[in-house]
């Protein structure tokens, strides 16, 4: 059978169409943000039911911590944690939070670990659970895996609210960031400050 010339030019321009919509949609497919995945952890710090993630940052930072006494030490010294200080990045390697501890306003300033988005400087405090060292789960030598619960929010200055919404965090997959074994141990050393470098996942969750 003959097809006439504007026929098969409709055709063409048909299927020409049709490859450029496919290539659209697998491209729009393939740059979609992935929906967060709640982490395999363990059995003591998996979030209530009720709950559910919606942003997974990498954090990069230090473990901080100052030789004080310590009555469950043997020598009576030992290294503390006065801070974490960390920058949380989302997946595109962009700067999405900063992690500190800070006084949480709804406990009275009673300090807990903070994050605050860096876009609209709203702040979730947290107070952590007993963590797990579940040689299962954790690397040796890495700080434990946290379940902890947000314990105040505030919003940003022009009513930024991204992390107003967190009930729980997650920290897992770390890296790094235990007290290091010597160097605090007598009365001459109180006072000392190391910085212990770390990585390590935050998961945000919020109640589904």
């Amino acid at each position: 059978m003959k097809i006439s010339q504007s026929r098969l030019f409709t055709r063409v321009q048909l299927s020409a169409v049709l490859a450029a919509a496919i290539a659209v949609t697998s491209s729009a497919q393939a740059h979609k943000p992935r929906d967060p995945k709640a982490p395999d952890v363990p059995a003591t710090i998996q979030v209530p039911a009720g709950n559910e993630p919606y942003f997974i940052g990498h954090a990069i930072g230090t473990q901080n911590y100052s030789c004080l006494p310590s009555a469950a030490s043997a020598t009576g010294f030992a290294w503390t944690l006065f801070t974490p200080q960390a920058l949380v990045l989302n997946r595109s390697d962009r700067q999405i939070a900063t992690h500190f501890f800070s006084p949480n306003p709804a406990e009275s300033g009673t300090v807990r670990a903070a994050w605050q988005h860096s876009d609209d400087s709203s702040i979730v405090w947290g107070k952590g659970f007993p963590p797990s060292f579940d040689p299962a789960y954790v690397a040796p030598g890495a700080i434990a895996w946290l379940l902890i619960e947000a314990k105040g929010t505030q919003e940003g200055p022009h009513d930024g609210d991204y992390f107003t919404q967190t009930t729980f965090i997650h920290r897992v997959n770390t890296a790094g960031g235990m007290a290091p074994a010597t160097g605090c141990s007598t009365a001459q050393e109180i006072g000392k400050s190391i910085f212990v470098p770390y990585t390590a996942d935050y998961v945000f969750y919020r109640a589904d």
